[in-house]
């Protein structure tokens, strides 16, 4: 066999062991993704959404009435395939790094290396949000941080590193990806708070997918009040619903100012 067939068959080869690779990983992925589905009882009591469903789903009344703009057809198709593509690329790629964290994170302090929070996603439904822990397991529960008392007394020597770059926030990749999240949009917010959920309906910033970074984030994120964060909401909502490439230049306008972003400005939640 000539080089330049062997070259070529190497080729070849490599190229169907990726395709492989990412084939079997996006069947794990989805697979895993239904195994842990939220229980259908995780909406029992919800005090935002009423019994109505649009097209086989929940939707809030509230949030369709102060919601006139239709989605757009990038709102619909293209942002959800955007995340799709982004978030399974972004999990295979910090794979490794999940492992480093977890380790750091029960060597530092054990317990649960994942922490999982119900909030208050699209059309005001709840469901579960995954981050890295950074609390110690004795932190108050379903309290938003800037409420504690004393902040530094809860977070772990490990966690301030990853709240400090970010790092806390990967687990939500997986959130976007099992499609209860979107890599642009409101920051869910715990199911407990009230004023701000309230807010957002007044410009219908409650009927969007969730964000893992946001207009409000890259805007001031937890020095906001919450006026102020419904207020970047609701911008957001205005240009995704304005057009298609509105839209789209808001996400990659979001996706990219998030890295110059303290994580003191972005981590709004405990």
């Amino acid at each position: 066999m000539s080089k330049s067939k062997f070259e070529k068959l190497n080729a070849g080869l490599k190229i169907g062991a990726a395709a492989l690779f990412l084939t079997t990983a996006a069947v794990f992925l989805e697979r895993l993704s239904e195994a842990i589905k939220e229980p259908e009882s995780i909406d029992d009591g919800n005090p935002y959404i009423d019994s109505c469903q649009v097209n086989g789903e929940w939707a809030s009344a509230d949030a369709l009435m102060q919601t006139e703009d239709a989605p757009t057809l990038y709102e619909r198709f293209g942002k959800r395939a955007l995340d799709k593509v982004l978030s399974f690329f972004g999990l295979i790629a910090c794979a490794p790094l999940f492992g480093l964290i977890a380790v750091a994170i029960e060597i530092d302090d054990p317990g649960p290396v994942l922490f999982k929070q119900k909030r208050v996603g699209k059309d005001k439904r709840f469901f579960e949000i995954h981050k890295f822990r950074s609390m110690k397991t004795s932190a108050p529960k379903d309290v938003p941080i800037e409420e504690f008392e004393n902040q530094e007394e809860y977070i772990t020597r490990v966690g301030r590193f990853l709240r400090r770059t970010y790092l806390d926030e990967l687990p939500q990749l997986w959130d976007v990806f099992r499609g209860r999240m979107s890599l642009v949009g409101p920051r869910p917010v715990i199911w407990n708070t009230t004023e701000l959920i309230r807010e957002r309906d007044k410009y219908g910033a409650n009927s969007v997918m969730p964000g893992i970074t946001g207009l409000a984030q890259i805007n001031g994120g937890i020095e906001l009040d919450s006026i102020e964060k419904a207020e970047w909401d609701g911008r957001y909502v205005k240009s995704l619903r304005e057009g298609n490439l509105e839209g789209f230049l808001t996400d990659l306008s979001c996706i990219a100012e998030t890295a110059g972003v303290t994580t003191e400005e972005t981590n709004d939640e405990c």
